[in-house]
This record gives structure tokens, sequence and C-alpha cells, in this order.
């Protein structure tokens, strides 16, 4: 892979051909799959994603690298460039002609756009089928951990909502150009949104009750609901649902979240 590369907006390149393997076989793409690329560059990984026989849209937000990207796919029907900032592409608009859930989405994301990409994402999820990003290990460790955890938070129970997140293997920073000061992983993430199963009504006001709940870390849900609901209601519930009164949003599970958010949203 290239050697000598701009690095606009602070992105990275892969340039290690092993991890690019691994990352195709995690994938496992097959002729009929629809790939959005997030963050395409000199087109590295576009030329291996689209390899596969998968059809790609490479998104780029600089315009010398897409022009690059032009230049160096114009002749690949498989492969069609987007000039454009990931935020603003009507992905319903790109999987409509190949149907619902056939949409895969592939990117190497920049730790300032992590989250709000992911947000992104989330808010097109029926259409989308999973989601493989390259993350700084730190953001893919906060993705996938589990309730008690130090990485444990609201980003944590977002993408566990929306997806079912398994962080795969760490990156050094050597497979980068140019390197970058901390390592990074690839997480897959199977879109698998869990409103019906948590009896979500309202997504709108869960979020605003899971917001709320992880607002100060160092609080109880007691303390962080306060103003949600009255405690005395609080404490009813969770002793309902066997849960300590004295509990922090960060030692309860997703499932434990919506169960008492259900309970006392009905009121509120």
């Amino acid at each position: 892979m290239g050697r000598h590369l701009r690095t606009p907006l602070g992105q990275v390149f892969l340039t290690d051909c092993h991890v690019a393997d691994r990352i195709l076989h995690c994938m496992n793409l097959q002729p009929n799959d629809s790939v959005l690329e997030i963050g395409a560059g000199p087109g590295n990984m576009t030329a291996r994603l689209a390899s596969t026989g998968a059809l790609v849209w490479a998104v780029e937000i600089d315009p010398a690298l897409a022009q690059g990207l032009r230049e160096k796919f114009g002749g690949n029907p498989r492969v069609e460039i987007l000039e454009a900032d990931i935020l603003q592409v009507p992905i319903n608009q790109l999987a409509r002609p190949v149907g619902r859930e056939r949409i895969k989405v592939f990117g190497n994301l920049p730790y300032y756009i992590t989250s709000p990409c992911l947000l992104r994402l989330f808010h097109y999820c029926c259409w989308i089928e999973e989601i493989v990003v390259m993350v700084q290990q730190e953001v893919a460790q906060r993705i996938v951990a589990t309730p008690g955890s130090a990485e444990y938070g609201l980003f944590s129970v977002t993408c566990q909502y929306y997806t079912r997140p398994t962080l795969h293997f760490t990156i050094p920073p050597k497979a980068f150009r140019p390197a970058p000061q901390v390592h990074s992983a690839l997480v897959r993430m199977q879109v698998a949104p869990q409103k019906e199963s948590l009896g979500v009504q309202d997504e709108e006001a869960f979020w605003r009750w899971m917001k709320a709940a992880f607002a100060q870390k160092r609080k109880t849900l007691l303390n962080n609901w306060r103003r949600l609901c009255e405690p005395e209601r609080l404490r009813r519930a969770m002793e309902q649902l066997g849960i300590d009164r004295r509990a922090r949003a960060e030692a309860l599970s997703l499932v434990q979240l919506a169960a008492l958010q259900k309970t006392l949203g009905r009121a509120g």
C-alpha cells in the first residue's frame, strides 16, 4: 500500500496488508453485498472491498483525495465515489435500490468523529446490516463495555441498544501512515435494534431517561432521576425488579435500565 500520503482532517490511513486481509476476512463480503466506506482516503481498502465483487460507495470529504479516487476507480463499475461529509450522506437513498438490510458499512473513524458518525449510522439502522469500523482502542472498549466496568456508560448503552458489538482485534500504530499515538481496534457491530425486545414505546422519552441516568457518574439513579420521577416511586420499582436502591446507572445492564424506565415512564 502507498507510503506517501497526505493526512487532512486528522485522518490516518491503513497501510498494513496483513491487517487489511484480516478485516476482509471479518467482513466476509459476498458479490451481492453493498458497502458504504467511510473515509476512503487513497483507496487502499476501497480496492480490496471491490475485489470481493461487492458494490462500494466510497465516501471521501477531502476534494484532492476524492479526485484521486475518481482517477483510480473511474473504470470500475463496482465503485462509486461520493465526495461528501458522511454526516450529510442520506444513507436511505443509497440503500433503497438494493433493498433493506443489505448495506454494510466500513470505516476508519477519526477520534473526533466516532460518536457523531455512529449516531448517524444508528439513525439509519433499518437500512444497515452491519457496521465494521476501526476506532481508537479506548473507544472500542467503551463500545463493548459491560455494566460495572470503568468504560461502561451512555455511549456503551447506545451502541448496544442498536447493535451487537464485538471487538475482534487490536491494531498497532505502525499499521497506519502516519502512525497515530495510540492503538486502534476493529469492532464489528451487527445491527439489531432492541426497541421491541426491550418494550420501548417512546424512544425519545427513553433516551431522555438514559441521558439523565448517566449525567453524573458518581451519583445514584435516585439522584439522577430525581427530576423525572418521585424518589419513592423509583425505590419501589427498583425493589420490585430486584435492583439495589443504591445502584448507579453504570452498574445496570441495558435490560435493567429499560425495565426501570418502562415502569416509571408510564406516568412520566
